[in-house]
């Protein structure tokens, strides 16, 4: 987190920079089957924040974006592939960004797991 109360991210290639303001809401890990399959790992994690504090500040037009689902929108960058938000056409007023794409890295606490039922087997204990 910055010291002007915004997150700070990019994707890996760093074609696409973006801004968020806080209050994150919540942060989370999502164990729901098209989040472990986008990011290829055994969770999604992203911090929720109001979307109108969403700032593309740099790639907009490297930002694309895939319908997983009725009311399931995913962002990520169309060079490098890095995952980038998730947005519910139920909450427009929300939007998801992925943790692994802030820097620094989020310092706050993850305090939901979405689908925990849906933990794969090998994920890492601790």
């Amino acid at each position: 987190m910055s010291d002007q109360g915004d997150l700070h991210g990019s994707c890996l290639c760093g074609g696409v920079r973006y801004r968020a303001a806080l209050p994150v809401f919540h942060a989370s890990h999502c164990y729901c089957t098209m989040c472990r399959k986008q990011h290829g790992a055994a969770a999604g994690s992203y911090a929720n924040v109001a979307s109108a504090g969403l700032v593309i500040e740099q790639g907009a037009g490297l930002i694309a974006e895939y319908a997983s689902s009725a009311d399931g929108r995913r962002d990520f960058c169309r060079v490098c592939g890095s995952t980038l938000f998730w947005r519910s056409t139920e909450s427009p007023d929300r939007v998801a960004i992925t943790l692994g794409t802030l820097e620094p890295e989020y310092g706050g606490p993850v305090e939901r797991e979405l689908f925990a039922d849906n933990k794969p087997a090998w994920r890492p204990r601790g």
